[in-house]
């Protein structure tokens, strides 16, 4: 990527604005697993090298960028929403909630939000800026997403170690060809979305499987 990424946090740092905040998401679309959302607050000098979407990214480069935002962010909020209050407030709602909750961590740090695709519902305290394809635009929101998508995918890792049959580890809980099988074969485990279609066919076949403990 290209200096390009930095465009509209110059802008507003030329407002005199520090605290640029830039949110996205990892884990609106699978059938298993928490919503991940980040904020991310970047130093006022960054190298933007290496800062890209996430769906862009290699697991290997993925990884590498994580580390560097890690260790290099100003700030860093995370919001993780999981497969209950997902089938209760709906898929949209839940990623709303979770952005609000990865920014509610750095609140007082943050002067202005940059959010990726829509506007943040029921964000009240700060400004925000709605940026279509923002995780190619913007470098706060690529490195959001570069955070939400390493935390969500270590997280299904761990799921795979508690319900192994399901294959979470490769496909992370995204509606792979092995991962409808194993619906159909087990029926969902406790992380399943059971409001999501074939979640809920699922459910009817084998409404009493895949209670693990």
């Amino acid at each position: 990527m290209t200096e390009d990424l930095l465009e509209r946090e110059r802008y507003y740092r030329g407002m005199g604005k520090v605290g640029i905040c830039g949110v996205d998401e990892a884990g609106r679309g699978p059938l298993a697993g928490p919503v991940v959302a980040a904020g991310v607050i970047l130093p006022n000098v960054f190298d933007c090298a290496g800062i890209d979407d996430s769906k862009k990214l290699t697991h290997t480069r993925r990884e590498e960028q994580y580390a560097r935002l890690i260790a290099s962010a100003a700030r860093i909020g995370i919001g993780i929403v999981d497969s209950e209050q997902i089938d209760v407030e709906n898929i949209l709602r839940a990623t709303y909630s979770a952005m609000r909750l990865a920014l509610s961590q750095i609140d007082e740090h943050i002067e202005i939000v940059l959010v990726d695709g829509l506007p943040i519902r029921g964000l009240s305290r700060h400004p925000q800026e709605a940026i279509v394809r923002g995780d190619a635009i913007s470098a706060s929101i690529a490195a959001a997403s570069i955070v939400a998508k390493v935390t969500r995918d270590r997280l299904m890792v761990h799921y795979d170690t508690l319900y192994p049959q399901y294959g979470f580890a490769e496909h992370k809980g995204y509606s792979a060809a092995s991962h409808l099988a194993a619906l159909v074969r087990f029926g969902p485990c406790p992380i399943h979305r059971k409001s999501f279609a074939p979640v809920a066919a699922a459910l009817k076949t084998k409404p009493d499987q895949g209670i693990l403990l």
